[in-house]
């Protein structure tokens, strides 16, 4: 009986230090877990703040760059601003040139018209004089020749209207082209400033130059001067008349 109470309590024992073992390695398992835990959330931690800060990088960065490509845009903005002034200033400044220059050479067409008008009147006027000297023997010839030279200086006198006439027109019709490429280089510039992109800046810049270069063709085209008038400076005709005829057309 001694024996079995002795192995009863050995066996007893023996169970306590197992469930004391089991204990002891539970409480050691959780202290390396709780560890292992407290390991992670502060690696966890770390790397959060480390991408927190190279976000925050990222942003500074993009906010700089952004700022930095305003800034270009804006000065790119005022230079074109300053540049379509300039070039606004100097296509206004060539217009008025030209029509200054148009209206001088069309003043001079007019003067010269007159002179060769009141020329015309002058030479009816010599040859009527001699007429009315000879009337007497030549009375039919005479006749003939004033309403020759009447149609004459009436032909030089229409002939004078009408270039001044087509020089008005002309004047008009070039005056009007201009007034219309001024005003669609106008809207060019106006469009160009307030463009947003290069791109468009770009596109907008080339039908700038497109529309200057055909003013530049079509003030060259009206440099030559319009019509003369007939008579004004060609070749003298030779004269035939006998010396002394007081119907000679060449006084």
């Amino acid at each position: 009986m001694s024996e079995q109470k002795e192995s009863s309590v050995l066996f007893s024992l023996k169970e306590l230090m197992n469930l004391e073992e089991d204990r002891i390695k539970q409480e050691e398992d959780a202290k390396a877990a709780a560890a292992a835990a407290a390991e992670r959330a502060r690696l966890d931690e770390e790397r959060r703040k480390r991408e927190e800060e190279e976000a925050r990088i990222r942003a500074e960065e993009e906010r700089r760059a952004m700022e930095e490509r305003k800034a270009r845009e804006e000065a790119a903005r005022l230079e074109a601003i300053r540049q379509a002034e300039v070039e606004k200033a100097r296509v206004e400044a060539e217009q008025r040139a030209r029509l200054e220059a148009m209206n001088a050479q069309q003043q001079h067409e007019r003067k010269l018209a007159e002179l060769q008008h009141d020329e015309s009147k002058k030479k009816l006027r010599k040859t009527l004089y001699g007429v009315v000297a000879a009337v007497v023997v030549i009375g039919g010839a005479a006749t003939y020749f004033i309403v020759d030279q009447s149609q004459k200086a009436e032909q030089e006198r229409l002939a004078a209207a009408e270039q001044t006439r087509q020089l008005e027109e002309e004047k008009k019709k070039i005056e009007q082209q201009a007034k219309e490429s001024q005003a669609k280089i106008d809207s060019l510039l106006s469009q160009l400033t307030s463009a947003k992109d290069e791109a468009t800046r770009l596109a907008l810049q080339k039908q700038l130059d497109e529309e200057k270069a055909k003013q530049d063709a079509a003030k060259k085209a009206g440099g030559g001067g319009g019509p003369r008038p007939a008579g004004g400076g060609g070749a003298a005709k030779p004269c035939n008349c006998a010396p002394g005829d007081p119907l000679c057309s060449c006084l």
